[in-house]
Protein backbone atom coordinates (compact mmCIF):
# COMPACT_ATOMS: atom_id res chain seq x y z
CA UNK A 1 0.00 0.00 0.00
CA UNK A 2 2.92 2.36 0.64
CA UNK A 3 3.98 1.82 -2.97
CA UNK A 4 0.49 2.78 -4.14
CA UNK A 5 0.45 5.84 -1.90
CA UNK A 6 3.73 7.11 -3.32
CA UNK A 7 2.35 6.77 -6.86
CA UNK A 8 -0.80 8.64 -5.85
CA UNK A 9 1.32 11.40 -4.31
CA UNK A 10 3.38 11.64 -7.48
CA UNK A 11 0.21 11.72 -9.59
CA UNK A 12 -1.27 14.59 -7.59
CA UNK A 13 2.04 16.44 -7.84
CA UNK A 14 1.94 16.14 -11.63
CA UNK A 15 -1.74 17.07 -11.85
CA UNK A 16 -1.41 20.20 -9.73
CA UNK A 17 1.92 21.14 -11.34
CA UNK A 18 1.31 20.14 -14.93
CA UNK A 19 2.28 23.33 -16.76
CA UNK A 20 5.71 22.42 -18.11
CA UNK A 21 5.95 25.25 -20.60
CA UNK A 22 7.17 27.66 -17.92
CA UNK A 23 10.85 27.49 -18.99
CA UNK A 24 9.69 29.10 -22.24
CA UNK A 25 7.13 31.57 -20.91
CA UNK A 26 9.19 32.33 -17.76
CA UNK A 27 5.96 33.24 -16.03
CA UNK A 28 3.00 31.86 -14.08
CA UNK A 29 0.28 29.80 -15.71
CA UNK A 30 -2.95 31.83 -16.00
CA UNK A 31 -5.10 29.41 -18.00
CA UNK A 32 -8.62 28.14 -17.27
CA UNK A 33 -7.49 25.42 -14.88
CA UNK A 34 -6.32 28.08 -12.43
CA UNK A 35 -9.86 28.33 -11.03
CA UNK A 36 -9.57 24.81 -9.60
CA UNK A 37 -8.81 24.46 -5.90
CA UNK A 38 -5.77 22.27 -5.21
CA UNK A 39 -6.50 19.83 -2.35
CA UNK A 40 -2.99 20.11 -0.90
CA UNK A 41 -0.57 22.93 -0.18
CA UNK A 42 0.59 24.03 -3.63
CA UNK A 43 1.60 27.63 -4.29
CA UNK A 44 -0.47 29.59 -6.82
CA UNK A 45 2.69 31.41 -7.97
CA UNK A 46 4.62 28.24 -8.73
CA UNK A 47 5.47 28.47 -12.47
CA UNK A 48 4.24 24.91 -13.04
CA UNK A 49 1.07 25.19 -10.93
CA UNK A 50 -2.19 24.58 -12.79
CA UNK A 51 -4.44 25.20 -9.76
CA UNK A 52 -4.62 27.65 -6.89
CA UNK A 53 -3.62 27.22 -3.26
CA UNK A 54 -6.63 26.95 -0.94
CA UNK A 55 -4.84 28.87 1.82
CA UNK A 56 -3.96 31.76 -0.48
CA UNK A 57 -7.50 31.89 -1.84
CA UNK A 58 -8.97 31.81 1.66
CA UNK A 59 -6.79 34.73 2.72
CA UNK A 60 -7.81 36.64 -0.39
CA UNK A 61 -11.44 36.00 0.50
CA UNK A 62 -11.02 37.17 4.10
CA UNK A 63 -9.01 40.20 2.98
CA UNK A 64 -11.68 41.36 0.54
CA UNK A 65 -14.87 40.84 2.55
CA UNK A 66 -14.82 44.21 4.33
CA UNK A 67 -14.06 46.13 1.15
CA UNK A 68 -16.86 44.33 -0.69
CA UNK A 69 -19.42 45.00 2.03
CA UNK A 70 -18.41 48.65 2.34
CA UNK A 71 -19.04 49.03 -1.39
CA UNK A 72 -22.47 47.49 -1.14
CA UNK A 73 -21.48 44.13 -2.64
CA UNK A 74 -23.58 41.87 -0.44
CA UNK A 75 -22.69 38.69 -2.31
CA UNK A 76 -19.32 37.36 -1.22
CA UNK A 77 -17.93 34.30 -3.00
CA UNK A 78 -17.42 31.34 -0.69
CA UNK A 79 -16.45 28.86 -3.40
CA UNK A 80 -13.05 28.26 -1.82
CA UNK A 81 -14.54 27.50 1.61
CA UNK A 82 -17.08 25.20 -0.01
CA UNK A 83 -14.36 23.37 -1.94
CA UNK A 84 -12.16 22.99 1.14
CA UNK A 85 -15.16 21.93 3.22
CA UNK A 86 -16.19 19.31 0.68
CA UNK A 87 -12.67 17.87 0.62
CA UNK A 88 -12.41 17.98 4.41
CA UNK A 89 -15.79 16.33 5.02
CA UNK A 90 -14.94 13.53 2.62
CA UNK A 91 -11.32 12.63 3.44
CA UNK A 92 -10.09 15.14 6.06
CA UNK A 93 -6.34 15.05 6.57
CA UNK A 94 -6.00 12.11 4.22
CA UNK A 95 -5.14 14.90 1.75
CA UNK A 96 -1.93 15.50 3.70
CA UNK A 97 -0.83 11.89 3.33
CA UNK A 98 -1.91 11.30 -0.25
CA UNK A 99 -2.21 14.54 -2.23
CA UNK A 100 0.00 17.28 -0.76
CA UNK A 101 3.21 18.03 -2.70
CA UNK A 102 4.90 19.63 0.29
CA UNK A 103 4.04 16.60 2.40
CA UNK A 104 5.71 14.37 -0.18
CA UNK A 105 8.74 16.67 -0.16
CA UNK A 106 9.09 16.29 3.61
CA UNK A 107 8.78 12.50 3.40
CA UNK A 108 11.57 12.33 0.82
CA UNK A 109 13.79 14.52 2.99
CA UNK A 110 13.18 12.25 5.97
CA UNK A 111 14.62 9.31 4.04
CA UNK A 112 18.06 10.96 4.13
CA UNK A 113 20.20 8.93 6.56
CA UNK A 114 20.58 10.84 9.84
CA UNK A 115 19.71 10.57 13.52
CA UNK A 116 15.92 10.73 13.91
CA UNK A 117 14.03 12.57 16.62
CA UNK A 118 10.43 12.96 17.69
CA UNK A 119 8.44 16.19 17.88
CA UNK A 120 7.04 17.55 21.14
CA UNK A 121 3.32 16.91 20.80
CA UNK A 122 2.06 20.28 22.16
CA UNK A 123 3.72 22.00 19.18
CA UNK A 124 0.80 20.74 17.07
CA UNK A 125 -1.34 23.60 18.40
CA UNK A 126 0.79 26.19 16.59
CA UNK A 127 -0.88 25.41 13.27
CA UNK A 128 -4.33 26.09 14.71
CA UNK A 129 -3.13 29.49 15.95
CA UNK A 130 -1.71 30.23 12.49
CA UNK A 131 -5.03 29.20 10.90
CA UNK A 132 -7.00 31.47 13.21
CA UNK A 133 -4.78 34.53 13.18
CA UNK A 134 -2.84 34.56 9.88
CA UNK A 135 -5.47 32.97 7.63
CA UNK A 136 -8.67 34.47 9.10
CA UNK A 137 -8.31 37.31 11.60
CA UNK A 138 -5.37 39.31 10.23
CA UNK A 139 -6.58 39.37 6.59
CA UNK A 140 -10.05 40.26 7.85
CA UNK A 141 -9.19 43.04 10.31
CA UNK A 142 -5.62 44.26 9.56
CA UNK A 143 -6.50 46.13 6.37
CA UNK A 144 -4.74 48.84 4.40
CA UNK A 145 -5.99 52.35 3.61
CA UNK A 146 -8.25 50.92 0.89
CA UNK A 147 -9.82 48.38 3.24
CA UNK A 148 -8.08 45.34 1.79
CA UNK A 149 -6.24 42.73 3.88
CA UNK A 150 -2.97 40.98 3.08
CA UNK A 151 -2.20 37.31 2.53
CA UNK A 152 -0.24 37.19 5.75
CA UNK A 153 0.73 33.53 5.83
CA UNK A 154 1.74 33.44 2.17
CA UNK A 155 3.71 36.65 2.44
CA UNK A 156 5.54 36.13 5.71
CA UNK A 157 5.69 32.40 6.52
CA UNK A 158 4.83 29.78 3.89
CA UNK A 159 7.95 27.68 3.11
CA UNK A 160 6.10 25.90 0.29
CA UNK A 161 5.68 29.23 -1.50
CA UNK A 162 9.38 29.98 -1.16
CA UNK A 163 10.34 26.56 -2.50
CA UNK A 164 7.79 26.30 -5.31
CA UNK A 165 7.50 29.93 -6.39
CA UNK A 166 10.13 32.23 -4.90
CA UNK A 167 13.27 30.30 -5.81
CA UNK A 168 12.10 29.14 -9.29
CA UNK A 169 11.00 32.66 -10.26
CA UNK A 170 14.41 34.03 -9.27
CA UNK A 171 15.97 31.53 -11.68
CA UNK A 172 13.49 32.26 -14.47
CA UNK A 173 13.59 36.03 -14.03
CA UNK A 174 17.06 37.08 -12.79
CA UNK A 175 16.02 40.74 -12.73
CA UNK A 176 13.92 39.99 -9.66
CA UNK A 177 17.06 39.43 -7.62
CA UNK A 178 17.68 43.15 -7.46
CA UNK A 179 14.48 43.61 -5.47
CA UNK A 180 15.26 41.01 -2.81
CA UNK A 181 15.08 42.22 0.77
CA UNK A 182 14.69 41.08 4.34
CA UNK A 183 11.23 39.67 3.67
CA UNK A 184 12.57 37.09 1.22
CA UNK A 185 15.57 36.38 3.47
CA UNK A 186 13.26 35.69 6.41
CA UNK A 187 11.16 33.29 4.34
CA UNK A 188 14.29 31.59 3.05
CA UNK A 189 15.43 31.04 6.64
CA UNK A 190 12.03 29.51 7.45
CA UNK A 191 12.34 27.18 4.45
CA UNK A 192 15.86 26.11 5.42
CA UNK A 193 14.66 25.53 8.99
CA UNK A 194 11.85 23.18 7.93
CA UNK A 195 14.01 21.43 5.32
CA UNK A 196 16.64 20.71 7.96
CA UNK A 197 14.03 19.67 10.50
CA UNK A 198 12.38 17.32 7.99
CA UNK A 199 15.61 15.35 7.68
CA UNK A 200 15.74 14.51 11.39
CA UNK A 201 12.01 14.48 12.20
CA UNK A 202 8.95 13.24 10.34
CA UNK A 203 6.75 15.88 8.64
CA UNK A 204 7.51 18.77 11.04
CA UNK A 205 5.72 21.42 8.97
CA UNK A 206 2.58 19.26 8.71
CA UNK A 207 2.61 18.58 12.43
CA UNK A 208 3.40 22.04 13.75
CA UNK A 209 2.78 24.85 11.27
CA UNK A 210 0.46 23.95 8.38
CA UNK A 211 -2.86 25.84 8.59
CA UNK A 212 -4.32 23.72 5.78
CA UNK A 213 -3.69 20.58 7.80
CA UNK A 214 -5.28 22.32 10.79
CA UNK A 215 -8.38 23.08 8.70
CA UNK A 216 -8.74 19.50 7.47
CA UNK A 217 -8.14 18.21 11.01
CA UNK A 218 -11.38 19.86 12.10
CA UNK A 219 -13.20 17.12 10.17
CA UNK A 220 -11.45 14.21 11.93
CA UNK A 221 -14.59 12.91 13.63
CA UNK A 222 -17.06 13.54 10.80
CA UNK A 223 -15.17 12.70 7.59
CA UNK A 224 -16.51 9.88 5.44
CA UNK A 225 -13.20 8.14 4.67
CA UNK A 226 -11.28 7.25 7.80
CA UNK A 227 -9.34 4.53 9.57
CA UNK A 228 -11.31 2.27 11.89
CA UNK A 229 -10.02 0.47 14.98
CA UNK A 230 -11.49 -2.94 15.76
CA UNK A 231 -11.20 -3.06 19.54
CA UNK A 232 -11.98 -6.81 19.55
CA UNK A 233 -8.90 -7.48 17.45
CA UNK A 234 -6.58 -4.90 19.03
CA UNK A 235 -4.14 -6.36 21.57
CA UNK A 236 -2.54 -3.00 22.44
CA UNK A 237 0.80 -4.30 21.22
CA UNK A 238 1.67 -0.72 20.17
CA UNK A 239 3.10 -1.81 16.81
CA UNK A 240 1.23 1.16 15.32
CA UNK A 241 3.12 3.71 17.43
CA UNK A 242 6.63 3.83 15.90
CA UNK A 243 5.51 3.64 12.26
CA UNK A 244 3.16 6.64 12.31
CA UNK A 245 4.75 9.65 10.54
CA UNK A 246 2.51 12.00 12.56
CA UNK A 247 3.24 10.57 16.01
CA UNK A 248 -0.29 9.20 16.45
CA UNK A 249 -0.95 6.31 18.87
CA UNK A 250 -3.84 4.91 16.90
CA UNK A 251 -4.90 2.25 19.39
CA UNK A 252 -5.31 5.01 22.00
CA UNK A 253 -6.93 7.70 19.82
CA UNK A 254 -8.50 6.38 16.58
CA UNK A 255 -10.00 9.81 15.79
CA UNK A 256 -6.77 11.71 16.44
CA UNK A 257 -6.79 15.02 14.57
CA UNK A 258 -3.20 14.41 13.46
CA UNK A 259 -3.99 11.20 11.54
CA UNK A 260 -3.37 11.51 7.78
CA UNK A 261 -4.69 8.01 6.95
CA UNK A 262 -1.42 6.95 5.35
CA UNK A 263 -2.19 3.31 6.36
CA UNK A 264 1.27 2.75 7.87
CA UNK A 265 -0.37 1.61 11.10
CA UNK A 266 -2.67 -0.77 9.22
CA UNK A 267 0.31 -2.41 7.57
CA UNK A 268 2.17 -2.74 10.88
CA UNK A 269 -0.79 -4.29 12.73
CA UNK A 270 -0.39 -8.08 12.78
CA UNK A 271 -3.95 -8.64 13.99
CA UNK A 272 -5.75 -6.67 11.25
CA UNK A 273 -7.28 -4.38 13.87
CA UNK A 274 -7.02 -1.29 11.66
CA UNK A 275 -8.92 -0.94 8.42
CA UNK A 276 -10.12 1.77 6.06
CA UNK A 277 -13.82 2.57 5.99
CA UNK A 278 -16.10 4.80 3.91
CA UNK A 279 -19.20 6.14 5.61
CA UNK A 280 -18.88 3.58 8.39
CA UNK A 281 -18.58 0.64 5.98
CA UNK A 282 -15.21 -1.21 6.16
CA UNK A 283 -13.50 -1.83 2.85
CA UNK A 284 -12.42 -5.29 3.99
CA UNK A 285 -14.60 -8.15 5.19
CA UNK A 286 -12.57 -10.05 7.76
CA UNK A 287 -13.60 -12.60 10.31
CA UNK A 288 -13.34 -11.28 13.87
CA UNK A 289 -10.59 -12.13 16.31
CA UNK A 290 -10.99 -13.11 19.93
CA UNK A 291 -8.06 -12.22 22.20
CA UNK A 292 -7.01 -15.14 24.39
CA UNK A 293 -4.47 -15.47 27.16
CA UNK A 294 -1.84 -18.07 26.51
CA UNK A 295 1.33 -19.18 28.20
CA UNK A 296 3.38 -16.82 26.08
CA UNK A 297 1.17 -13.77 26.59
CA UNK A 298 -1.80 -12.24 24.80
CA UNK A 299 -2.48 -13.68 21.36
CA UNK A 300 -5.36 -13.45 18.91
CA UNK A 301 -7.13 -16.33 17.23
CA UNK A 302 -9.59 -16.23 14.34
CA UNK A 303 -13.21 -17.27 14.88
CA UNK A 304 -14.13 -19.22 11.79
CA UNK A 305 -17.65 -19.50 10.46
Amino acid sequence: MEFVRKWVQALFFLITNGYWNFPVTKGIYQGPLKVICSPGLNCYSCPAATSYCPLGALQQLMGGIRLALENGQMYVGFYVIGAMGAIGSFVGRMVCGWACPFGLFQELLHKIPSPKFGIWRPLRFIKYALLLFMIVLLPLFAVDAFGFGQTWFCKYVCPAGTLEAGLPMLILQPDLRASLGMLFLNKLVILIFFVSWSIVASRPFCRTACPLGAFYALFSKTKLVKLRLDTDRCTNCEACHPVCPMGVHFNESPDDMECISCLACSKACKFNAISLEIGGIPLSNQAPYRPQKGSTGTIATRIEG
